[in-house]
C-alpha cells in the first residue's frame, strides 16, 4: 500500500485542524475522530474499504435518524415556558398546579395541524392542536386539546374513517393538507354529528393569524377530585391574552406561498425578541344537577357549553419563554396521552375521550421504538420515578439488584411501594348490558351548529359561506353536493340557500332527515365569534414599512417611536437589500427586499416613498401586489408623499379611505396604530 505523506480535505486542500481537550469530535462509542473529511480508501483513488468504521457508524445513523411521523398533527411546534395559578383551588381539587396561589409549574406545549404531513403549510385551513404537558410534582399531566372546543364525531371508533377521508387519496397521493375533495366531504356528509364542528372548521377560526392568537379547548368534559373524594366536571379553556386574530383566505393561500413556515416563524420571533406569548386558563365547572338539566350531554365531544350560561372562571397564566433547544429531541420526540392525569383531575366516561386514551399511549410504540419513551428527556417527569418497570426497547432505567417484582420481602425500606395519595379514580356507578349503540342523548346534530352560526357577526357569516362554496366546488360529485346543503336546511335556511346560489344548483336539495328536530330558541354567544371580541390593543402584532431613498428621516422617527411604545414589531422593507438613506442622510437596514415580503406577512403597512421613486415602485409588480392585496385584505395603511400616489394607483375607484394615513403629524402615527386593533377596516369593499 502506498502511505500519504499528508491529509487533504474534500477538495484536495490540506487541513489544518486543531481541538482541544474538551472539544475532540468522537464516534457514538467515545473514540477520536482523527479525519471527518475522508472516507478510509485503498489509495487515493482506490475503493473505499468495509473496515472503515467512522464511515459505517456516520451513515448508519443517518440513514435512520428520522422517525415515523405522526398520523394525525404531524406538522407541530413547540416551546417551554410555565403555568402560574391565581389562586388555591384545594376546595374543587387535589391537583398539584393548583394547590396555592402564584405556584408555578414548567410545561411544554406544542401547537400543530391535524391533516397536513411535516412537510405541508401552516396556513392550511384545519383545526390546530393545542397540547400542553404539565411537569407537576405528583407527575406529568397531559392537557391535549385543539384550538375549536368540539371535535367531529362521538364515539373514538370513527376516528381512523375521518382521517382516513381527509387524508391523502390512496390510489393518488393527494390532496396533502386539504379537506376540499370528494373523500372529506363524502364522510361528513354521511355523519350529521359532524355539523357542529364543520361550521367552525369553515370560520375563521380554521385559519389562524399565529398560534399566540388563537384559543385552546380541552373539548372533553373531564372531572377535578378535591382531597375529600368530591368530583366537579369540569371544561378546560385557553384564553389568548393577546387577543383572538384569523387571516382571511386569499391570505392565506398568498402565506403558504410566501412563507409556509409563518406560524413557527411567528412564534419562533415573538419568544426570541421576549415578547413571550401569554393564555389564561379557564374553567367551566359544574354538577350533576346542571348536567342533568343542560339539554345536551355533557359526554357528547360535538357540545359545548356556552360561556353565558357557565361563565369561565380563570384561574392561572401560561407564558412560553423559551424556545426549543433542539427540534427532533423536544418537539417531534415530545409524547402527549390523554391518559396522563395526576391526582385530583379523572376521566369521564366520553366515548371519545375513552378512544384517546387508548390510542395515544399506543402510537408511541410506533414511533418511539417502544414502552421506554418516558425516558426521553422531553417525555421525564421532574420527579424521582419508580417502579419495578424493567427491560425493552432503548431501556435506560432498570431495577437494580435482584428485585424486579412487587410484593417483597428485599427492600422492604427502600423500594417503592403504593401510596394512599396516588392516583384515585372517581368511584362512579355504572351498570348496563353490555350493547353497540349511541345514546339518544347524543342525537341532536344541528341546534349548536345553529347556535355558532347566528353567533358570529355578518362579516364572519359571509366567511364562512365563502369557505364552504369553495370546499365544495371542489367536489366532483354532485350529490355529495346536494347531501351537505340538505344538511344546512336543518342549520339556517338562508345560509344553506347562499351555498346553494354560490354552487349554481337550479334548484333547492331536499332537507337531510334529522335525527332529532332542530332547536331554533338557542341564544348566541358572543364568546363564539371572533370579531365580537376586540383587540384590547395592537401589541405583538407586526407592521411593514415600505422605504425608499430619501425618505422622510422625521416621518419614519415618529412612526417607529409610536411602534416601540406600542410593542408593535416591525420590517424596513426597500427595493434593495443593505442601506436605505434619508433625506437627512441617515440611514436604516432593510430587513426584507420588496419582492420577498409581501404585505400578507404584515398585520398593517405603511408606505414611505418619495416622488422620485414613485414610477419605479408603478412599475414594480412585487410593489403593486404589496399595495394592492393590503387593501383588498381590508388593512391599515399609514402612507406619506408619493405614498398617496401609490394608493390611488391601486385602488380600485383611485381614492383614499378611512383606513388610510397621512403621517404628516406625529399624533398621526398614534391614531393610526388605534385604528390598528381593529385589525380590518371591514367597511372597505
Amino acid at each position: 500500500m502506498k502511505k500519504n505523506s499528508k491529509k487533504t480535505d474534500s477538495k484536495g486542500g490540506e487541513t489544518h485542524q486543531k481541538a482541544g481537550a474538551n472539544n475532540v469530535m468522537t464516534t457514538k462509542q467515545g473514540i477520536a475522530v482523527s479525519d471527518d473529511q475522508n472516507s478510509l480508501k485503498l489509495g487515493e483513488r482506490g475503493p473505499t474499504l468495509l473496515e472503515d468504521f467512522q464511515l459505517r457508524e456516520k451513515i448508519f445513523h443517518f440513514d435512520h435518524e428520522r422517525i415515523p411521523e405522526r398520523v394525525v398533527h404531524a406538522r407541530g411546534y413547540g416551546a417551554h415556558g410555565y403555568f402560574q395559578s391565581y389562586e388555591s383551588l384545594t376546595s374543587i381539587t387535589m391537583a398539584d398546579p393548583f394547590q396555592k396561589a402564584g405556584q408555578k409549574t414548567p410545561v411544554f406545549v406544542r401547537f400543530s395541524t391535524v391533516a397536513g404531513n411535516k412537510g405541508s403549510p401552516d396556513l392550511a385551513r384545519d383545526v390546530r392542536g393545542f397540547a400542553t404537558k404539565f411537569y407537576t410534582q405528583t407527575g406529568n399531566w397531559d392537557l391535549v386539546g385543539n384550538n375549536m372546543p368540539v371535535f367531529f364525531i362521538q364515539d373514538a371508533i370513527k376516528f381512523p374513517d375521518l382521517i382516513h377521508s381527509v387524508k391523502a387519496a390512496p390510489d393518488r397521493g393527494f390532496p396533502q393538507a386539504q379537506s376540499a375533495h370528494d373523500n372529506f366531504w363524502d364522510f361528513i356528509s354521511l355523519t350529521p354529528e359532524a355539523m357542529h364542528t364543520i361550521m367552525w372548521t369553515m370560520s375563521d377560526r380554521a385559519i389562524p393569524r399565529s398560534f399566540r392568537f388563537m384559543e385552546g379547548f380541552g373539548i372533553h368534559t373531564f372531572r377535578l377530585i378535591n382531597h375529600s373524594g368530591k368530583s366537579t366536571y369540569v371544561k378546560f379553556h385557553w384564553k389568548p391574552k393577546q387577543g383572538l386574530q384569523s387571516v382571511l383566505w386569499n391570505e392565506a393561500l398568498k402565506i403558504n406561498g410566501a412563507d409556509p413556515d409563518f406560524h413557527r416563524r411567528d412564534l419562533w420571533d415573538a419568544i426570541q425578541g421576549g415578547d413571550y406569548p401569554e393564555w389564561e386558563l379557564g374553567l367551566q365547572l359544574f354538577d350533576d344537577k346542571f348536567a342533568d338539566k343542560f339539554p345536551f350531554d355533557i359526554l357528547d365531544s360535538t357540545k359545548l357549553i356556552p360561556e353565558e350560561i357557565i361563565p369561565v372562571k380563570i384561574v392561572g397564566k401560561m407564558v412560553l419563554n423559551k424556545c426549543v433547544e433542539n427540534f427532533f429531541a423536544e418537539t417531534e420526540q415530545v409524547a402527549f396521552c390523554t391518559q396522563n392525569v395526576i391526582p385530583g383531575i379523572d376521566f369521564t366516561n366520553d366515548p371519545l375521550l375513552q378512544g384517546r386514551n387508548f390510542s395515544y399511549l399506543d402510537t408511541q410504540l410506533k414511533r418511539l421504538g417502544g414502552p421506554n419513551f418516558t425516558n426521553i428527556p422531553i417525555n421525564s417527569p421532574k420527579i424521582p420515578v419508580k417502579n419495578y418497570q424493567q427491560d425493552g426497547h432503548m431501556a435506560m432505567v432498570n431495577p437494580k439488584g435482584r428485585v424486579n417484582y412487587e410484593p417483597n420481602s428485599w427492600d422492604e425500606e427502600s423500594g417503592p411501594r403504593e401510596s394512599p395519595t396516588g392516583h384515585h379514580a372517581f368511584p362512579e356507578t355504572n351498570s348496563g348490558e353490555k350493547m353497540r349503540v349511541r345514546s339518544e342523548t347524543f342525537a341532536d346534530h344541528y341546534s349548536q351548529a345553529r347556535q355558532f352560526y347566528v353567533s358570529q357577526n355578518e362579516t364572519e357569516q359571509d366567511h364562512m359561506k365563502d369557505a364552504l362554496i369553495f370546499e365544495l366546488s371542489k367536489v366532483k360529485k354532485i350529490s355529495i353536493r346536494e347531501k351537505m346543503v340538505g344538511h344546512l336546511l336543518n342549520i339556517h335556511d338562508e345560509f344553506a340557500e347562499d351555498v346553494s346560489k354560490g354552487l349554481g344548483m337550479e334548484k333547492m336539495p331536499q332537507k337531510m332527515k334529522a335525527a332529532r328536530e332542530p332547536r331554533k330558541d338557542l341564544k348566541p354567544s358572543v364568546a363564539l365569534s371572533i370579531l365580537k371580541n376586540p383587540l384590547k390593543n395592537f401589541s405583538g402584532r407586526k407592521i411593514g414599512v415600505l422605504l425608499s431613498q430619501g425618505y422622510d428621516q422625521g416621518t419614519l422617527e415618529n412612526l417607529l417611536t409610536a411602534l416601540k411604545k406600542e410593542k408593535v414589531n416591525h420590517d424596513i422593507i426597500s427595493f434593495h437589500t443593505g442601506m436605505v438613506k434619508s433625506n437627512n442622510k441617515s440611514s436604516v437596514t432593510v430587513d426584507e427586499k420588496i419582492d420577498g415580503a409581501p404585505s400578507v406577512l404584515y398585520d398593517a403597512i405603511a408606505i414611505l416613498i418619495t416622488p422620485k421613486d414613485l414610477q419605479m415602485y408603478l412599475n414594480c409588480p412585487a410593489a403593486r401586489d404589496f399595495v394592492s392585496d393590503a387593501i383588498s385584505h381590508k388593512k391599515f395603511i399609514a402612507y406619506h408623499e408619493a405614498g398617496e400616489d401609490l394608493l390611488k394607483a391601486m385602488s380600485p375607484k383611485g381614492e383614499l379611505d378611512e383606513g388610510m394615513f397621512e403621517l404628516d403629524k406625529p399624533a398621526v402615527a398614534k391614531k393610526f396604530l388605534g385604528r390598528c386593533k381593529e385589525i380590518r377596516l371591514w367597511a372597505r369593499k
